[in-house]
């Protein structure tokens, strides 16, 4: 584990430019994003968010897959946009209680707590949407995965969809087809469904995302003939077959549970994805493939996740004069 000292002298890596043309395009890209967007505006920014996650993720190992799901679950809703982070209010249901996220999504107390000091820092400034997404970068980061440069500008919506989340973030329970249907709908494709997968190498599931294989897989009465028989007494012993065991936590890697590697990878090789979506993965011939590549080479799954990452870090962002910058992340201004 880093040491706060040395969060706070991290260099940010930061793309480069051709500073030509970045100068030649600079009177075109108002509303868009840039890697410089907060320099002069608030310029210690990603040291605030640094430590707030290093802070967070000292007092609770969980936080950096917990704050990964919130961010992607944000911009899976329409957009990289903050929605996520909003409570209902009497004009909409927001998302915190959609499927997906009820009684699972964590991280809000984090954001908040970072939103604070940037806003000490930088008075309505900064979006909880760059915020949020900062801090899912940072949390890869620190559990020692790949580095990307996050382009910023984004802004805050002004709703939540709770229907909206039911329908478009992806489920453990639907089949490859349907994931892969609901990434090419945001303008990623099937590499980058493998590839954003391999965030299972960090995080927890609780047993009633995979119970179904355990005892009663496909309505058989028996466990998924496809899990490791290993696998399948240790987790068997975390979820017995009763109600109550429901919202018991199983490791989605159990061999290196906090540290982000390629070993989520190499668990799908041995028949040892916790999910079933994460275990269909080796029942195509093209995802298969995927999975073998990053299991072998470490580097080319950093290499590749930070480039999906940057991908989906672009969908359907706010920019220029639409939605906002929230003072508070839990409420429209």
């Amino acid at each position: 584990m880093f040491t706060a000292s040395a969060i706070m002298s991290m260099k940010s890596h930061m793309l480069l430019t051709n500073p030509l043309l970045c100068l030649f395009l600079s009177s075109f890209v108002y509303g868009q994003l840039d890697y410089k967007y907060y320099d002069y505006t608030c310029p210690n920014l990603t040291k605030i968010v640094r430590y707030g996650v290093w802070s967070a993720i000292s007092n609770d190992t969980r936080m950096p897959a917990s704050l990964l799901r919130l961010h992607f679950h944000d911009c899976f809703v329409n957009g990289c946009d903050g929605s996520v982070l909003l409570d209902d209010t009497s004009t909409f249901t927001g998302e915190k209680n959609a499927f997906a996220n009820r009684n699972s999504a964590r991280g809000y107390e984090v954001i908040d707590a970072i939103k604070t000091n940037v806003e000490k820092a930088c008075p309505s400034t900064v979006s909880c949407t760059d915020i949020l997404t900062l801090a899912a970068r940072e949390a890869i980061y620190l559990t020692r995965g790949p580095y990307w440069s996050v382009s910023l500008g984004r802004r805050d919506s002004l709703t939540a969809s709770q229907s909206a989340a039911n329908d478009q973030i992806p489920s453990p329970f639907e089949p490859l087809e349907n994931i892969t249907e609901k990434f090419v709908s945001k303008g990623l494709d099937v590499k980058d469904v493998v590839v954003l997968s391999g965030a299972h190498t960090i995080g927890f599931a609780q047993c009633s995302t995979f119970k179904q294989r355990l005892f009663n897989f496909d309505g058989s009465g028996n466990p998924d003939p496809t899990l490791d028989s290993s696998l399948l007494g240790s987790l068997r012993s975390v979820c017995p077959n009763q109600n109550d065991s429901d919202s018991n936590l199983a490791p989605l890697d159990a061999v290196t549970i906090n540290k982000f590697d390629n070993v989520y990878f190499k668990n799908l090789m041995n028949n040892s994805g916790l999910l079933e979506s994460d275990q269909a993965l080796m029942n195509d011939t093209t995802t298969a493939a995927l999975v073998s590549n990053y299991s072998k080479y470490p580097y080319l799954f950093f290499k590749e996740f930070a480039a999906s990452m940057v991908k989906l870090t672009n969908i359907g962002v706010l920019t220029g004069q639409n939605g906002e910058i929230r003072k508070n992340c839990r409420v429209v201004n």
